[in-house]
């Protein structure tokens, strides 16, 4: 059958139609589909990478909740030391060990104390009685004005405890005294050619003319003791002149007066005066320094 000309006309006017609509959708669906992709692109483009805007914002968010877990934690560490700390005291192993530290440093100085060499009667110079159950063993230093103090002390002492004790004088020059060796280097001259009487009013004159320093002579600035002046002493304590001239020229006694030194120095003495006091009731007591009357009295009945 023969289709009219105005029937194919419409007909072909709805399929253009057709045609153009289905193109506008896929045109529509491909436009809106686009955006999408580039989307979904994007987050893996930036993936991996830090921002500090992100991170900033993140810290502002969580701002609060951060500072509670810094607090939670320096309070955690606090705890945890105090009572770490509140452990240990009650264990008492801090007291302990300071403890056992001061007990070896003190049990050592004491050990160290009693190496001093006894008292011997017949090489020590000594005053009061050499049977004596108590004995001062005193390190000194002719030019030490602590020295010259104490020895007016233990001069008193003596009146008192003559009978009861045995004083004995061992020589401790030390380096920063000028005439301090040579002093004592004639005390020993004077003992050795003169005997004890002789050495002992050597002893006293000698600490009573440095307490006044006439000791010096004329000039007292210069701190020199002249060997005339030295010799005058010994002279004037009993001695015999050129013989303690002799003795000081050849050096004789600068050994010995050396080694008595050091036997204080491996006992612990280390300054002057020193007194080690030795007794049967009390052990080895040390006292440094011019200790006053009152003092010395006060150990020495300990001992007694």
């Amino acid at each position: 059958m023969r289709k009219s000309k105005g029937v194919t006309k419409f007909m072909a006017k709805k399929i253009k139609k057709n045609k153009i609509t289905k193109q506008k959708k896929e045109t529509v669906k491909k436009i809106i589909k686009e955006p999408t992709k580039e989307l979904k692109k994007e987050p893996k483009k930036n993936a991996g990478k830090f921002s500090f805007k992100v991170f900033s914002d993140f810290v502002n968010a969580n701002f609060s909740l951060i500072i509670l877990l810094v607090m939670a934690f320096i309070l955690g560490f606090l705890s945890g030391s105090l009572w770490r700390e509140n452990k240990i005291l009650k264990e008492g192993n801090v007291g302990n060990q300071l403890a056992t530290a001061d007990e070896i440093a003190t049990a050592n100085a004491q050990k160290q104390l009693e190496s001093v060499p006894a008292f011997d009667p017949t090489t020590d110079h000594f005053r009061g009685n050499k049977d004596a159950e108590v004995v001062l063993i005193e390190y000194s230093d002719f030019e030490c004005p602590y020295c010259n103090a104490f020895h007016s002390t233990m001069l008193d002492l003596m009146t008192k405890y003559s009978d009861q004790i045995a004083w004995v004088y061992r020589y401790y020059p030390l380096t920063f005294h000028p005439n301090a060796q040579t002093l004592a280097e004639a005390g020993e001259c004077i003992s050795v050619y003169s005997g004890e009487d002789a050495f002992w009013k050597f002893v006293d004159s000698t600490y009573a003319k440095m307490a006044d320093q006439t000791i010096y002579g004329a000039d007292v600035k210069s701190g020199v003791v002249s060997e005339e002046t030295i010799l005058s002493l010994a002279v004037a304590a009993g001695a015999d002149q050129d013989k303690v001239k002799t003795c000081l020229d050849n050096k004789e006694m600068t050994q010995k007066v050396q080694a008595i030194q050091a036997s204080g120095t491996n006992a612990g003495i280390s300054g002057t005066p020193s007194t080690i006091i030795i007794s049967k009731k009390a052990g080895y007591e040390l006292v440094v320094g011019a200790a006053p009357l009152a003092t010395m009295e006060t150990t020495l009945e300990k001992h007694l």
